[in-house]
């Protein structure tokens, strides 16, 4: 069963919180940081990715870098622009987009349940990344960023949480880079904390939705500390890490989709010609045409655009991995027929999330950086949690959410 706890949130004060809060670290690199950041000295960029307070070009892994971020982190407290609430709470979280609104909990999540695999995943990690994190976490000694998990329905936490909304928030924005929504409520009324407490420890398991490396990050760098501490007693602030918790039902998930640069030595035709043996094609013109189901997909190569549809008895519908879409078509399009065999690796292939759009797909074959795009029906909720509960991982570049947490709205700090 899963454990969390409220904690005293370091966060804006209202009339700061659009200038201090921000994209996550890991979409947007460098030199976009700076960009955003510029004329802005209250941008949690300083702290998440302080090496644009250095001369262009310099490592974000250089350990001034990181030193940096420790010390911009105490600026900002001494100045008054990151505030510690004086009690223990909880916080609700709602993302609007495209007029769909999502309310997740922000919690501290228990590294034990990482550790022990109540809390779930369905990705790997890679260890240069997940030492990125620790030293920022360590530096820090703090969860800047939540990560994103996802829990199963529960209709307790949702009329408390429909409650809330119907109150005035502390925060109320629309960000200015992604267009969305993001609302904030303050929970410190005892009683609803011991609900929400007491509710989760009914929930089985928890979900990363993402941000793997952020959480075995914080994980570690918790389980570090409690090793380290003689006096250890499983009660100290460290045993815990910051997420946003939603429903599952609430989240959505946008197809993944693949450019590729060239098709392997064939022409358009003997290229078509080769996926005839396992799909059904149809020509569909100048049309952009999405998947409307599962095992369908849409592929565009020179201006046109075809439906593909996976011939009957050719999904292994008994294996969790072996029937998604990702690994379909990495089996039968990228790996048959146009000899990509390793995703994370091989530079003839990108990937294009969901949200930038099939135009986007279009204007990346039509200027003739790449050949072909295919895009891919979304997976679900539901398949990500069946993975994960069978203990699988699944393959590269899978799931994207939509929208992403922004970072500064609510700080976990280790101590």
């Amino acid at each position: 069963m899963a454990t969390i706890k409220p904690f005293r949130g370091i966060r804006p004060p209202k009339e700061y919180v659009e200038a201090v809060e921000s994209r996550p670290y890991d979409v947007l690199d460098s030199e976009e940081a700076r960009q955003e950041a510029a004329g802005n000295e209250k941008s949690l960029y300083h702290i998440i990715k302080p090496e644009i307070d250095f001369p262009v070009g310099t490592s974000e892994y250089d350990p001034k870098v990181y030193e940096r971020a420790a010390q911009n982190f105490q600026a900002f407290q001494d100045k008054g622009w990151l505030v510690q609430d004086e009690q223990e709470m909880y916080y609700i979280y709602a993302q609007t987009m495209n007029g769909k609104t999502q309310y997740g909990l922000v919690v501290g999540a228990y590294v034990p349940d990482y550790m022990n695999g109540t809390i779930k995943k369905h990705e790997l990690t890679r260890r240069d990344k997940e030492e990125d994190r620790m030293k920022h976490v360590r530096v820090n000694n703090a969860n800047l960023e939540p990560v994103f998990f996802a829990y199963p329905d529960n209709e307790t936490i949702d009329s408390l949480v429909a409650r809330y909304a119907a109150t005035a928030p502390e925060y109320d924005f629309v960000a200015p880079v992604d267009g969305f929504r993001h609302t904030l409520w303050l929970v410190s009324d005892p009683q609803d904390i011991d609900t929400i407490t007491q509710t989760f420890a009914r929930i089985p398991r928890l979900y990363i939705a993402d941000g793997h490396h952020r959480s075995a990050a914080a994980a570690l760098v918790g389980a570090e500390k409690a090793k380290a501490n003689p006096n250890h007693t499983g009660q100290e602030e460290y045993n815990y890490f910051m997420a946003v918790c939603f429903p599952a039902s609430q989240l959505t998930i946008l197809d993944y989709n693949r450019v590729v640069k060239d098709l392997n030595g064939h022409s358009k035709e003997s290229f078509l010609q080769a996926l005839e043996e396992d799909f059904l094609i149809e020509n569909r013109r100048k049309q952009q045409w999405h998947p409307e189901r599962v095992h369908q997909f849409a592929l565009y190569i020179e201006g046109e655009w075809y439906s593909l549809t996976l011939k009957e008895g050719l999904a292994r519908e008994d294996d969790p991995i072996e029937s998604l879409d990702v690994s379909i078509s990495s089996k039968l399009i990228l790996d048959k027929v146009l000899g990509i065999k390793d995703l994370r690796g091989d530079k003839r292939i990108d990937f294009v999330g969901g949200l930038r759009g099939y135009g986007e797909l279009e204007r990346r074959v039509d200027s003739n950086e790449m050949k072909m795009a295919l895009a891919l029906h979304p997976v679900t909720m539901q398949q990500i949690m069946h993975i994960a509960d069978s203990g699988c991982i699944m393959p590269p570049k899978a799931t994207w959410f939509e929208p992403k947490l922004r970072s500064g709205l609510v700080i976990h700090k280790l101590s």
